[in-house]
């Protein structure tokens, strides 16, 4: 939890620092927003497929299942 919580303030500080005061405004801070949301939502997207998929293409692929459960469950904030 307190990995998580520090990913999470992580975050927030980069993003004050982009709103804070590099010159280049809102405009600069709502892309780092979007590409945030958009990351966020690629890396959930990912895992549902890794959890979907058969033993067989996990295994191709040098992963098991196991491996791609634990990874499935992580929060998709979580890298």
């Amino acid at each position: 939890m307190a990995k998580a919580t520090q990913s999470f303030l992580s975050s927030t500080d980069l993003t004050r620092r982009i709103s804070a005061g590099d010159g280049k405004g809102a405009g600069h801070w709502m892309i780092a927003l979007f590409d945030r949301f958009a990351t966020w939502s690629e890396r959930r997207r990912q895992r549902r497929t890794l959890q979907s998929m058969p033993d067989h293409l996990l295994s191709d692929i040098g992963i098991s299942r196991v491996d791609a459960e634990q990874e499935a469950h992580k929060p998709f904030w979580q890298g």
